[in-house]
């Protein structure tokens, strides 16, 4: 078992003249202690606008302080929010590896895309849009560590020229990669994408035992694709702490901060009417905290094992790792025992006192953290020799990096020319493409199902990806591709560096790809990624799969 803090710079109001400099530098203090005790990770978020809850806007600037006071720890820059409109890909890869750089090999890049209204809101983030986009991003950011230069990207968020991205980090080929998870189903997401899980959702670890067996069952077996171009497995909670040998000493410092941290949570995401710049949230927990399940009274000291959620009337309020050592040390050992790698905790929310904290910290480093440190580092090893060839065979599966286009050169007056009448193909090309999106997202699954029946609109589609495919991208690929959209066969020969649509059967294709019409035309306007509808299993494909990167890398984004 590995143990973290996690940060989200929460300031209740009142506030006063020097509060957030004080907040921050506390903060550093705590993980200077934390890094010399022997704890593996401080995480840090990334929000905006949350007053309050999380103060916590700029975690890069933060984080590379942190890197200067620290020289173990590892440093969860988490969540970066991926949607273009938060972080363009570029600046993201740009900010990991610098940060990477100056800590010598430390980053934990975490990536999420945002569910809360104030910063969707406020960056212009359509809600319906948000993981697609979070999906193209993380496709294009690991590229941007490995490539040199960068081959560009031509998506449905973000486009790009040729670019060498840098610096380029220490890590290699590029630091872990995680996901903020909040539910079961954004685990599996994590495992399909061999991400590192971070979940949020506060659960028991008897709870958590069947998560951790689903993302590691998928890891094992052969229905997933790393996002990037490394694997590193690991499940991490996140729970409250406050730590002290008097159990009713420990509630008394550190419970109203656990529940505020889920008031304000809850305030943000679920229930709450937020004026910005007026709202009073400590004000409104302290009136409202006993309706919404938050009540003082009922978490007593009684020297019973800890629950994680407390309930009333129905209503959960957080107790997590709020206790004397012992009664963590065997919280702990039930995460251990449900397969968890690592429990991050919370420490700095509410008015938690920072005196306090660090008195926690020491308290945990000298009683709770050995007895499960020896067993780590085993149990890490014996995880990956478990997962290696499964991991191998996923990372044989990605799309290796690409090679720029040969003779790209950028002058001081611009990008390279293209012959005038290309360009004009090109915009009548964008045109079409832009009218044929519009059209298949005003349009449910059975209108769609209906359209596409007409052959000439499916011969269009096809005679468009001719156009589009681009050889120096294929690596060498050729031969047919069989696409059966619900009987409808049609045939994309590549050959001689072509690309030739025709209808009918393939006698030996190297590849077959079955899907549904409405997904064949959401796949060609942009509205679906390829990679979201092979992990959601809307796609069926067969034949030689180390030869679908390549096909795929054929076609650009």
């Amino acid at each position: 078992m590995k143990f973290g803090l996690f940060y989200e710079h929460q300031l209740p109001r009142p506030w006063s003249e020097g509060d957030e400099e004080r907040l921050l530098a506390d903060a550093l203090d705590q993980i200077e202690l934390a890094d010399g005790l022997g704890f593996d990770y401080v995480w840090e978020v990334e929000h905006h606008f949350l007053e309050e809850y999380s103060h916590s806007s700029a975690p890069e600037v933060f984080l590379a302080a942190a890197s200067q006071r620290t020289r173990r720890i590892r440093l969860g820059h988490g969540i970066v929010q991926l949607p273009p409109a938060f972080n363009h890909p570029a600046r993201v890869a740009e900010r990991i590896a610098t940060l990477d750089l100056l800590s010598g090999g430390r980053v934990e890049f975490g990536t999420g895309e945002s569910t809360s209204q104030a910063e969707l809101g406020a960056f212009g983030i359509d809600r319906n849009l948000k993981h697609a986009q979070w999906e193209e991003a993380l496709q294009a950011i690991p590229r941007m560590f490995v490539e040199e230069p960068f081959a560009g990207w031509q998506g449905r968020f973000f486009s790009m020229p040729q670019r060498n991205v840098l610096p380029k980090p220490k890590q290699k080929p590029h630091p872990p990669l995680w996901m903020a998870c909040s539910r079961r189903e954004s685990i599996l997401t994590a495992a399909r994408h061999g991400l590192g899980a971070l979940s949020f959702s506060f659960i028991e670890p008897e709870e958590a035992r069947e998560w951790v067996e689903d993302y590691y069952r998928i890891l094992a077996g052969e229905e997933w694709t790393p996002a990037g171009f490394r694997v590193d497995p690991n499940v991490a909670v996140v729970v409250p702490m406050m730590c002290h040998d008097d159990e009713e000493t420990a509630i008394a410092r550190g419970i109203d901060g656990a529940h505020f941290f889920g008031y304000s949570l809850a305030h943000y995401y679920v229930f709450g009417k937020h004026q910005p710049g007026r709202t009073a949230l400590w004000e409104e927990f302290q009136k409202n905290r006993d309706a919404f399940g938050f009540a003082r009274e009922i978490v007593t000291a009684d020297a019973a094992p800890l629950g994680v959620k407390l309930l009333q009337h129905g209503m959960g309020s957080l107790r997590g790792a709020i206790g004397t050592p012992e009664q963590i040390a065997a919280l702990v050992e039930r995460y251990e025992r449900a397969g968890v790698d690592a429990v991050i905790f919370v420490s700095q929310a509410g008015r938690n006192r920072h005196e306090h904290i660090c008195e926690s910290i020491e308290l945990f480093a000298r009683e709770v953290l050995p007895r499960f440190a020896d067993r780590a580092e085993a149990r890490e090893r014996e995880k990956r020799a478990r997962l290696a060839e499964a991991c191998e065979r996923a990372l044989a599966r990605r799309q290796p990096a690409r090679q720029a286009a040969a003779g790209y050169e950028i002058t001081p007056q611009g990008e390279p020319e293209r012959p005038a009448a290309a360009s004009a193909a090109n915009g009548h090309a964008r045109g079409a493409a832009f009218l044929f999106s519009r059209f298949v997202r005003r349009r449910d699954d059975r209108q769609l199902e209906r359209l596409m029946r007409f052959r000439p609109l499916q011969r269009a589609i096809f005679r468009g990806m001719e156009k589009a495919f681009q050889p120096g991208r294929a690596g060498g690929f050729s031969g047919d591709v069989q696409y059966d959209l619900e009987g409808r066969l049609w045939i994309l020969r590549i050959t001689g560096g072509r690309a030739t649509a025709l209808p009918g059967k393939a006698e030996d294709p190297v590849l077959v790809f079955r899907m549904s019409l409405p997904i064949f035309a959401r796949l060609a306007a942009g509205e679906m990624l390829a990679p979201q509808a092979l992990l959601e299993r809307k796609i069926e494909v067969q034949g030689d799969l180390k030869a679908l990167a390549r096909f795929s890398a054929g076609f650009g984004a």
